[in-house]
């Protein structure tokens, strides 16, 4: 299960969360000086999170030069990073440093299975955005009539869909707890608890498929990409006209660099966490809870670290930073505005 979700019965002097009931869960109270501590460090992740996201996703949607293929799968990607930053992050970050859940039954499966959704979504999209690189790269010819603005919404319903059905789907009708729901009602469920509680099968399946499946296809689709751009390079050397190939490929191949970027160190953030996740059912559910919450929010970071790669790598988002900051956009409409030149 995720262990940022897991009942801190193992820190210091527990108390229970709802002193009346002896089905409350166990908490513990953390030092104020630790509290405000950690309130300051996962609140300006948080910050990073929401602000960053919301300037991507606003450029794009404001801007007319940015309304291209790839540019709706960053918005779509920038979407998912946002929602995540306030309802899972947030809630989370309350969760984890009060030691104890306050917000009901209902609102915790909700954020559980928004948990779930916005991960799924997250690789999705980067999945989806490989895809439209590899013909942007390899296929630049049968760009236009493959990735085309209709495609790309379509896939962007398809990656919204699938990642609700399997997020709600999964916490709502209880697939998570298959076949261990005895053991899960027994010794993991209490009241002021919110726990993602998975047995083997449901987190080695959820894992697979959210997860070690679609990033398996995004780095043999980025391998081929890498291989097919340096074939391409080394054919345009030998015949002589490296400047002029050289110059109109530039924008194609920042992208295709930026959004591997993107993609790998999602991989690098995420795979610690998905790692332990399928090993924890394996060992009895060892692995201390502390443990987990790092992994977890370590993987939260990713959300935060997206809008810095694009503003490192993009000069378009740092002229969209520029103009949407300097408060020209409250003066006249500047949704024209050229950002970059083709």
């Amino acid at each position: 299960g995720r262990g940022s979700d897991l009942p801190p019965t193992r820190y210091g002097l527990p108390e229970r969360s709802f002193e009346s009931r002896n089905t409350s869960c166990l908490k513990s109270n953390y030092p104020i000086p630790l509290r405000v501590t950690l309130y300051i460090i996962f609140g300006v992740i948080i910050i990073l999170t929401v602000c960053g996201n919301l300037l991507v996703t606003f450029s794009v949607a404001y801007f007319k030069q940015l309304h291209t293929p790839t540019n709706y799968l960053i918005f779509s990607l920038a979407v998912s990073d946002l929602l995540l930053g306030i309802i899972v992050m947030f809630p989370g970050m309350i969760r984890f440093i009060e030691t104890c859940w306050y917000f009901g039954d209902f609102f915790c499966k909700v954020s559980i299975s928004s948990d779930i959704t916005l991960c799924s979504a997250s690789i999705l999209n980067l999945l989806f955005i490989s895809v439209d690189r590899y013909y942007a790269v390899c296929q630049p010819l049968l760009y236009r009539s493959k990735i085309s603005v209709n495609v790309v919404l379509i896939l962007i319903l398809l990656c919204w869909s699938f990642s609700v059905l399997v997020g709600f789907g999964m916490i709502f009708l209880k697939l998570n707890i298959l076949c261990v729901e005895e053991f899960y009602y027994n010794h993991v469920a209490c009241e002021g608890g919110c726990v993602v509680f998975m047995s083997g099968v449901s987190s080695t399946v959820s894992s697979v498929i959210n997860f070690y499946l679609p990033g398996i296809i995004m780095l043999c689709v980025y391998l081929k990409i890498y291989l097919v751009a340096r074939r391409q390079f080394c054919s345009i050397q030998n015949a002589g006209c490296v400047n002029s190939v050289k110059t109109s490929n530039t924008s194609q191949t920042k992208a295709t660099k930026t959004l591997a970027i993107v993609m790998g160190g999602f991989l690098c953030f995420w795979s610690p966490f998905f790692v332990c996740n399928i090993i924890n059912p394996f060992v009895s559910y060892s692995i201390p809870p502390t443990f987990f919450v790092t992994l977890v929010w370590l993987g939260f970071l990713n959300s935060a670290v997206n809008p810095i790669i694009y503003a490192f790598f993009y000069s378009w988002f740092r002229k969209a930073f520029k103009l949407l900051t300097s408060g020209n956009i409250f003066k006249s409409d500047i949704s024209e505005t050229t950002l970059f030149n083709d």
